[in-house]
């Protein structure tokens, strides 16, 4: 009994130990409760495991500074530098016009200087006489101006739905002037606390505000009217289809929605379904697919806000790199909506020859009393089989097939990147493709190329100028189009561009022998023009943007540049090994490279053809075996005969002929 007591009282004392132990161990670290502003400034402690400091990045980009994760854990990609530069251009001019209305000018960083000396050498006189008059001015009744960093009280609201590490919201606080909030929005919590660092890293607390939501629940929250954003940012990594419905609706009226797209696969005809279960548009592998892109993705925008008697309205649409990136405003109206209809078009395309018409969903005329009347299209435009190869069509779309620019906003942007040229980094490549932009027709969707019209009829390719001096000379118009390089835009029918197409053949013909009757450059030139084409070059067939050599289509950035994976919580290999796996997957799917000695012993097991005619010089050097199987052997299981080797000598080439040679 004695033993038994002193054995418990031992246990006791040895579990009461332990546990006082590990409550002075728990007590030791936190001695309190950490304050918010602590957490947020990155002073207290966070329930997140940080990486040290030595496993993190600081990138400078524009007036802003990020420090993000070198794991995966948070996405970043450099090469979307240009579309954040361009976002911020046109939300300057965006603002500068919305704020405009209300009287209040603003102020960009490096505009000032070369608008004053604009104004001192032209109007001298008229800007002394409104100095004079701007100091007989009471103080409150000086204008307003809005800058850049300043909260703006009548300003715009922004949202950033898919924030990441913040970076384009820092940099519309640093950037862009005319801002009231910023709201930062991700779903993740390490880039909501990544976030919140980085805010505090470049000071803009009091403009950008980290929020950590869902970004369609938090776009759902926002739809009265005095709580709508006046711009919505999305730029997901993917398809942004599950964001539209939620984004047309908590946008203000007559704000400006920025999308882009980076699933191009779906977008340019890889997978049509997929296209049509999250845009409600087949698309259609053609050369002009990256413009479908982009119209599909104006249809769907459309579409969702069509529900809620609403519409939009492109100001600009760009195709670039590995994307699409579109900017509508978002109006409201019962009547406008009904014209919708007739703003989207199915588009018929020829399998052979890639001819393409579009057919409107709906027509909208005016009647006796001056208003428009709307009713259904008639159609199709085409024949059951193609008129020039006779080959069947395809039908892709709808897509929409307005206008996808606003020329005059995109003048008024281009004329600011000039006017200071040293605000972006990528000014020179935004200076290009907006050139080009307002060089396209807007009136005519979709565009031919140049390899795609001579490789149908199997002919050399004809210049760029050549072909467009053709078509001006036929009274027709032409121009570029930015989503590719050697695009021919033009309103000419498909007729007259074959026929164009069939008098360069005259001068450079094809071997018409070696043309299947069935293929399409045997249908298309058996028929005689009816077009005499002139290629003459003409002085107004070279663009100007293409005369004064700016950047239009930008090269590869960098190496194993593209839409980079996706993060991953708790990232994932970074740096060389990153590197090391992209090499090790490339080329994954494709067959690989076959070994030598395994190369051999498969083309031993066919039989020699001329060794069994008596004329393989090869002897047993020969790559195929000479072994005779009798009468029964194939001849056809064999490749062709094994090639002679012209390096060996005459005695090697000697060879005895085995048996059942005659």
């Amino acid at each position: 009994m004695l033993h038994t007591r002193i054995f418990l009282w031992l246990s006791l004392t040895l579990r009461s130990a332990r546990s006082l132990s590990r409550i002075r161990s728990m007590e030791e670290p936190s001695q309190g409760p950490p304050s918010p502003g602590a957490v947020e400034n990155g002073t207290g402690p966070c329930r997140e495991e940080r990486p040290p400091a030595a496993q993190e990045t600081a990138v400078t980009e524009g007036a802003a500074k990020i420090a993000f994760p070198s794991a995966n854990e948070v996405f970043y990609n450099p090469v979307q530098e240009f579309n954040r530069d361009l976002t911020i251009a046109v939300i300057t001019e965006f603002a500068r016009l919305q704020l405009g209305a209300k009287g209040i000018p603003i102020k960009v960083p490096g505009e000032k200087d070369v608008q004053k000396v604009v104004v001192y050498l032209s109007e001298q006189e008229e800007e002394k006489v409104e100095a004079k008059e701007g100091e007989n001015l009471a103080p409150r009744e000086q204008p307003r101006t809005a800058a850049v960093g300043e909260i703006c009280e009548e300003g715009l609201r922004v949202l950033e739905g898919l924030a990441a590490s913040g970076l384009r919201s820092i940099r519309f606080a640093r950037e862009v002037p005319g801002l009231r909030s910023v709201v930062a929005n991700d779903a993740s919590a390490q880039a909501v606390d990544l976030i919140r660092r980085n805010v505090q890293l470049n000071d803009v607390a009091h403009l950008v505000q980290p929020s950590q939501a869902d970004a369609r629940m938090l776009m759902y929250q926002h739809q009265k009217l005095s709580e709508r954003f006046d711009i919505i940012d999305l730029d997901p990594y993917g398809s942004p289809a599950p964001f539209l419905d939620a984004a047309v609706q908590a946008v203000s009226e007559g704000g400006l929605l920025c999308v882009t797209c980076t699933d191009m696969a779906v977008l340019a005809g890889h997978s049509g379904e997929t296209c049509y279960s999250k845009y409600g548009a087949m698309a259609l592998k053609s050369r002009a697919c990256h413009e479908m892109a982009l119209r599909i993705v104006l249809h769907s925008l459309d579409l969702h806000a069509n529900c809620y008697q609403r519409f939009v309205m492109p100001l600009l649409s760009v195709s670039a790199d590995f994307y699409v990136r579109v900017f509508v405003r978002v109006f409201t109206g019962q009547a406008k909506v009904k014209a919708s209809a007739s703003k989207q078009a199915l588009v018929f395309q020829c399998v052979g020859c890639g001819a393409f018409h579009l057919q409107r969903l709906g027509k909208a005329s005016g009647s006796h009393s001056g208003q428009v009347k709307f009713s259904a299209a008639c159609g199709p435009p085409v024949t059951p089989q193609c008129e020039h190869c006779g080959h069947r069509h395809q039908l892709g779309g709808p897509v929409w097939a307005e206008p996808i620019h606003d020329l005059e906003f995109v003048g008024r942007i281009l004329e600011a990147v000039r006017a200071n040229p040293g605000r972006f980094h990528t000014s020179d490549r935004i200076r290009g493709v907006l050139s080009v932009v307002t060089e396209e027709l807007p009136d005519v969707p979709l565009y031919y190329t140049l390899d795609q019209l001579s490789s149908t009829i199997r002919c050399s390719t004809p210049s760029l100028l050549k072909l467009r001096s053709a078509l001006l000379h036929a009274g027709f118009r032409v121009s570029l189009s930015h989503a590719c390089k050697n695009a021919v835009k033009t309103d000419a029918p498909s007729s007259a561009i074959w026929d164009i197409m069939r008098c360069w053949e005259k001068k450079f013909p094809v071997k018409r022998e070696r043309l299947s009757e069935i293929s399409p450059a045997f249908r298309i030139l058996s028929v005689e023009p009816r077009l005499q084409a002139d290629f003459t070059i003409r002085e107004d067939a070279n663009p100007s943007s293409r005369q004064q050599g700016l950047k239009r289509f930008q090269a590869n950035p960098e190496a194993n540049w593209g839409p980079l994976p996706r993060a991953r919580p708790g990232g994932k290999v970074s740096g060389k090994a990153m590197e090391e796996r992209r090499r090790l997957f490339q080329n994954k799917r494709k067959v690989p490279a076959e070994d030598p000695a395994q190369r051999a012993a498969r083309l031993k097991a066919f039989p020699c053809k001329r060794f069994k005619e008596g004329t393989c010089e090869r002897g047993d050097q020969c790559c195929y075996s000479h072994s005779y199987s009798g009468p029964g052997a194939s001849d056809d299981a064999s490749p062709a005969g094994c090639p002679v080797n012209p390096r060996q000598s005459p005695s090697e080439l000697t060879a005895t002929p085995g048996p059942g040679v005659g």
